[in-house]
């Protein structure tokens, strides 16, 4: 596969479908030093998601009977978001971990939604029965060429905005945006994941030396709760990525320093990647310039509720 080819066809294709997202360098956090951040919680609906769901429909024909999509969330709006925006019909799954925000966010795309019992992997059942009886097409959340090359067009557009780091965190769910990173990037930069210890499919697998299954529990299981990293990111991350783990109490602070010291409001998850700066799972060398990606900003409870 020639994933800059990839990237750049999705980024050509998505143009005036997708927010270009800001970037920030910020001081603050308890860190002696700036951190570069790009702001990718306020792209359409919340997430990054929604470059990967513009990407596969408009790279293929989509069937009468529309699309279909299991999701923790953010995926599921992403996909509802393309589908209503292009005029297809969607049909999301999620498992209840959900929660109400992005259960809401999701309605208000337009796509018909269920709520499924249990984790993601039982909403991810659900969607290829669904698929097998009607024809729609799966939208996979990361394990598809189309939705990581969509994802890959967030570090080719960072390093357009002029990124500088040597260094950049990234949180890891299924793997979609990460391998991303890393087909643009394709080692010219050092790209350190960061998982949450109770959500860990990227660090068991490395430890594993292939994919396996894990338990997943946290207050960024709703983001980063795939059972199992996707194939693809394991092929692009096995040899690339420093891989390290914070605790919810890290991301919590993490989470509360983003909105005190730079007055930017993210979920948990979003504040994953910055958590292992902060807590010391991850200690830059002296010189060493460092970026955030920031992935996503749908807060469960709605702050404004």
């Amino acid at each position: 596969m020639n994933w800059k080819s990839e990237i750049e066809a999705a980024a050509t294709r998505s143009q005036g479908h997708l927010r270009r997202t800001p970037v920030m360098t910020a001081q603050g956090f308890g860190l002696p030093y700036p951190v570069d951040l790009k702001l990718e919680q306020v792209q359409h609906t919340g997430s990054f998601k929604a470059r990967g769901a513009f990407n596969t429909l408009l790279s293929t024909n989509v069937p009468a009977a529309g699309v279909v999509a299991a999701s923790g969330g953010n995926h599921g709006a992403a996909v509802g978001f393309a589908a209503s925006s292009l005029g297809h019909p969607a049909q999301i799954f999620v498992p209840e971990i959900a929660g109400p925000a992005k259960i809401a966010l999701i309605r208000r795309t337009g796509a018909d939604l269920t709520v499924v019992p249990g984790a993601y992997s039982n909403a991810l059942d659900a969607a290829r029965a669904f698929e097998a009886e009607t024809g729609a097409m799966q939208i996979h959340a990361y394990d598809a060429p189309a939705t990581l090359a969509g994802q890959g067009t967030v570090m080719r557009e960072w390093e357009d905005q002029g990124l500088t780091a040597d260094t950049i965190l990234i949180a890891v769910g299924g793997g979609g945006l990460i391998a991303g990173a890393l087909a643009w990037l394709n080692g010219r930069r050092k790209i350190v994941a960061v998982e949450p210890e109770t959500a860990c499919t990227l660090h068991a697998a490395l430890d594993a030396g292939s994919p396996v299954d894990v338990d997943v529990s946290g207050i960024a299981a709703n983001a980063l709760g795939a059972r199992r990293i996707g194939q693809l990111c394991f092929d692009l991350a096995k040899e690339q990525v420093q891989s390290v783990l914070v605790t919810d109490a890290d991301i919590a602070k993490a989470q509360s320093a983003l909105w005190h010291d730079a007055r930017q409001l993210v979920e948990p998850a979003g504040a994953t990647a910055l958590a292992a700066l902060m807590s010391g799972a991850y200690v830059p060398a002296a010189g060493e310039r460092v970026a955030v990606l920031l992935c996503g900003g749908n807060i469960a409870p709605n702050p404004l509720a």
